[in-house]
């Protein structure tokens, strides 16, 4: 499909993910590429912006990530952030340095609001500021336009050839105008017109999908959570009864979730789908025996799911398609998006195995964040309930029980997770009834976890040697960087408690107040 784009160029920085959900934010579609990138595949798709991101290297030493300089004369608009800003700036004959002293967190930045970078931003604002190195002579044809107590070049542009360089971080929520100025990039410097809007996204995509599959037959891999029960309505109005929902229980998910997903989508559910349930929890249980390693359990997940759904369509007949909920961040995420380090592979991504039986696998989520997923949700009637639930990963409890896996261990989660869940909405009931508002440290997703740590306890007079139960709760946006949520201390008090006298094999709670970076929202 035609579209107006920009192009993020990644260098390895944490944060590429989240500047291009910031562009998105402005309504303009925009993809994530490596910096090894070949120049003349950039040019072919034609952007209408680059935006070159943060890096942990420095941009003068020997095998740093670099890019041509015929980057900066294409007379595309490009904007630099952090060490895009310093390579920009090294690579056009500008000085980089690294300075006496590191600028890290908030920091008061005085802006010069004649910019059209920072049109409409306060002229003294604060920014996210991360860097050992400081543009210390700008390359020619540049000005400065920014500047901190410690950094003389906060940010500078060279108008004539539309290059513009930002030693801050304007993706992250800490800066506080950081949406305005990207806004001001894409949609005033770039000249986007910003027509990437849901409803669009789903017309487009429903005739793609018809076009694609014709009067073959698709096979969709049917969690039960919100990307594949998005990725259902979509197929399902493209394709109606051509589509068969497949539905495994491997036996990792939640306390009661089979019976919940078979309700909603089943025979007796609100679709008009082909249902079928396949109750595989052994099998997963035999092949997972012994593993510990997070790898190797995503990636065997991954490969049993896949034996399955052939087995399903060959029992089905003649299927040319296998559907899938794949969203943009776990092609990123599973290293096929950037220039990022694998952080983990998704078992529809990275945790694939080499062979398929199936013509073709069939995406249609996969260009979207988690946000627009439940945006396209809305556009396609699918009850807020449903769209709004909490994320849960394709794994299930394999990744939220730390080592090896067992059937004593998955009950063990499941019902500390039940327990949890359970709790927390009921506060959050009390909390909104009696303000009239929803409760501001309710968190956006929340579960139990086994930690493989077992310790001495007292219950009943006596010594016990049981597991840590693992509670995590967080705050966040759009799952790329996310905070502990403050869940009162009663509330957390009384899921102790409960879990304690409720769950055989647990002597210990604990709660994890760990951020998005460095950790993740799984544990594993």
């Amino acid at each position: 499909m035609e579209r107006e784009t920009v192009i993020v160029i990644d260098f390895g920085g944490q944060y590429n993910q989240l500047v291009a959900r910031r562009v998105r934010e402005c309504n303009v579609y925009c993809e994530i590429y490596s910096y090894k990138t070949d120049l003349e595949k950039i040019k072919a798709m034609n952007p209408k912006g680059i935006i070159l991101t943060g890096g942990p290297s420095s941009c003068y030493e020997e095998n740093a990530a670099t890019c041509s300089p015929e980057l900066f004369s294409l007379g595309i608009p490009v904007l630099g952030l952090c060490y895009g800003a310093q390579l920009m700036s090294y690579v056009l004959g500008g000085n980089v340095e690294r300075a006496s002293a590191r600028e890290y967190g908030k920091t008061e930045v005085d802006v010069d609001c004649s910019s059209a970078l920072f049109a409409g931003v306060t002229p003294h604002t604060v920014c996210w500021m991360s860097h050992f190195d400081y543009i210390s002579r700008l390359a020619p044809g540049f000005r400065s336009i920014a500047h901190t107590a410690n950094c003389p070049v906060a940010a500078a542009e060279c108008t004539e050839k539309k290059l513009y360089a930002i030693q801050f971080h304007p993706e992250v929520l800490h800066t506080v105008e950081g949406s305005k100025m990207l806004y001001n990039f894409v949609r005033n410097i770039c000249g986007c017109a910003g027509d990437w809007r849901m409803d669009s996204f789903v017309e487009n995509t429903v005739r793609e999908i018809r076009e694609k599959v014709g009067s073959g037959r698709v096979l969709l891999a049917l969690s039960g959570g919100v990307d594949s029960s998005v990725a259902a309505g979509l197929l399902s109005r493209a394709i109606g009864k051509q589509l068969t929902c497949v539905f495994v229980d491997h036996g990792l998910l939640r306390k009661n979730e089979g019976d919940e997903v078979e309700a909603v989508f089943g025979s007796k559910g609100m679709f008009d789908l082909n249902f079928i349930r396949v109750n595989a929890a052994d099998r997963f249980y035999i092949k997972l025996a012994g593993v510990s390693e997070p790898e190797r359990k995503r990636k065997i997940i991954g490969e049993e799911f896949i034996r399955v759904f052939e087995e399903e369509a060959k029992k089905i007949g003649a299927v040319d398609f296998l559907a899938q909920g794949t969203i943009y961040p776990d092609v990123v995420e599973s290293g096929l998006g950037g220039e990022s380090a694998v952080i983990k592979s998704h078992h529809n991504v990275g945790g694939l195995p080499d062979y398929v039986d199936f013509k073709e696998i069939i995406e249609p989520l996969r260009l979207l964040f988690k946000d627009e997923v439940r945006k396209a949700g809305l556009e396609l009637g699918i009850p807020e309930k449903l769209v709004f639930r909490q994320p849960f990963p394709g794994p299930g409890l394999g990744i939220r029980i730390i080592g090896d896996i067992t059937a004593e261990k998955v009950k063990i989660v499941q019902d500390a997770d039940a327990i949890f869940r359970e709790e927390v909405a009921k506060a959050s009931d009390a909390y909104k009834e009696a303000n009239g508002t929803a409760a501001p440290w309710m968190p956006d997703q929340y579960f139990a976890a086994l930690t493989n740590m077992r310790s001495v306890g007292v219950m009943g007079d006596e010594r016990t040697y049981d597991y840590a139960i693992a509670l995590r709760a967080v705050r966040t946006i759009d799952f790329m960087t996310a905070e502990a949520a403050n869940i009162p201390f009663d509330v957390l008090q009384t899921v102790m408690s409960r879990i304690i006298n409720e769950v055989r094999g647990v002597n210990r709670v604990l709660f994890d107040i760990s951020s998005k970076p460095p950790g993740t929202i799984e544990l594993e």
